[in-house]
């Protein structure tokens, strides 16, 4: 099973029939936690009910990870930020437990363990990678509707300001992860990371999420009588300069395989469909002009929009075809105005135009898109207070010689060359 299939099978219930996911927000990866032994490490080195919680919550995610009814996003968001009360503790400087425990994580993919790292910063870094993948998933669900075969496809106003939020959300977490985790870890352990935990991949992501968002937020300017014409291409230009600063993280990287060649690709449709509403609202605007000019670079925008949006399309359907297999959701919102309006306006001001354009040649050069300060910005977010039991002014630590917790350690070790994953 590819990956984009298990990620987007999270938060729905199992079925024996096996179906091409939808997808209208793109989620690069899933990773979850795989079951390693804490209590034996964390055994008379913090208190008795620390260590049992941490365990607890942990091998909690594990088992609900392994689900897929509906309720699962809810519970699994709401254990990752139990976890993360008990787990920043260990991440503080002060206690120098931050390379005690080793955790391990897998691919949602294939299942198999990929990574084993004693560093609480990564786990950190994983958790909250976990929270924005999942709540990029709620995002992709908000926008599509439970019969999602139907060929109509329309969405609610409180779904896609539901999606913007989230969107927003997640694009928080990846900030974060950026600005406050990875600065922690040690250079090994950035060598170790997985491709889509680079800064890169996480800048992209996050990037991505914000184009999103505005690319529905035009959506709903669209619907809106008070919208104007120059907010829909303020709207349509920042998507462009979103999707635009995702392309260039993404560009650092070697994306020629699997999620992140998928990746890339979703990320060249999108921009050029933003580039097509841009260029199709500021054709608009410049053609209110009185001068030649103005028309001759209005017809020049319209026929730019009609002709990334037949390449949008073939964009379309090399994202579909790249592994793993997925499908795009009917045009709606903004494509849906789109795809009638670009055809019919290039064709109807070419006619139009058509005695200046053959006036003018030396006009008919495609005008620049206007730049705007970025309106949309990733949530804030903060890591949660440790549980009070980390600042307990005495710990409550049964005695353990250092002999009998090496053997402890010994004994883990016997374990799992025994039993391997």
């Amino acid at each position: 099973m590819g990956c984009a299939v298990s990620v987007y099978a999270v938060g729905k219930k199992k079925t024996k029939k096996k179906s091409i996911p939808e997808v209208s927000i793109f989620v690069p990866s899933m990773r979850v936690p795989a079951q390693c032994d804490l209590q034996r490490t964390l055994k008379g080195v913090i208190p008795k009910d620390l260590a049992d919680r941490l365990t607890s919550i942990r091998n909690q995610i594990v088992l609900i990870a392994q689900d897929t009814d509906v309720s699962a996003i809810d519970e699994l968001q709401q254990a990752l930020k139990e976890y993360l009360s008990v787990l920043v503790g260990l991440s503080r400087k002060e206690f120098g437990f931050q390379d005690l425990v080793g955790f391990k994580w897998k691919n949602l993919e294939d299942g198999q363990e990929e990574i084993s790292v004693a560093n609480s910063w990564f786990e950190l870094l994983y958790v909250l990678h976990m929270m924005a993948m999942l709540t990029l998933v709620e995002a992709n669900m908000k926008l599509i509707p439970k019969d999602s075969d139907m060929t109509e496809r329309v969405v609610s106003g409180d779904c896609t300001r539901d999606a913007v939020d989230l969107l927003l959300k997640a694009a928080g977490y990846l900030d974060f992860c950026v600005q406050d985790v990875l600065v922690h870890l040690p250079p090994d352990v950035k060598n170790r990371l997985p491709k889509d935990l680079h800064q890169g991949i996480l800048e992209a992501t996050s990037n991505q999420a914000l184009a999103q968002g505005t690319e529905i937020q035009l959506g709903l300017a669209l619907e809106s009588q008070n919208a104007t014409l120059s907010v829909k291409r303020r709207l349509a230009c920042e998507a462009v300069s979103y999707y635009g600063q995702a392309l260039c993280c993404l560009s650092g990287d070697n994306n020629s395989h699997g999620t992140a060649k998928k990746h890339l690709s979703f990320i060249k449709w999108k921009y050029l469909e933003a580039k097509a509403a841009a260029y199709y609202y500021h054709g608009i605007i410049v053609d209110k002009g009185t001068e030649p000019s103005c028309h001759v670079s209005a017809v020049c925008c319209f026929l730019a929009a009609e002709e990334l949006l037949a390449e949008s399309k073939k964009a379309s359907l090399s994202f579909c075809l790249a592994e793993p297999v997925t499908r795009t959701p009917p045009a709606w919102g903004v494509m849906k105005h789109l795809n009638k309006k670009v055809p019919e306006t290039a064709a109807k001001k070419s006619q139009m135009y058509g005695y200046l354009l053959d006036q003018e040649k030396g006009l008919q050069v495609l005008p620049d898109l206007p730049e705007f300060q970025l309106s949309l910005k990733p949530d804030d977010y903060i890591l949660p207070e440790a549980v009070l039991t980390w600042d307990s002014e005495k710990w409550d630590i049964p005695g353990q010689s250092l002999k009998e917790h090496l053997k402890d350690c010994e004994d883990g070790v016997e374990t799992e060359e025994h039993n391997p994953h």
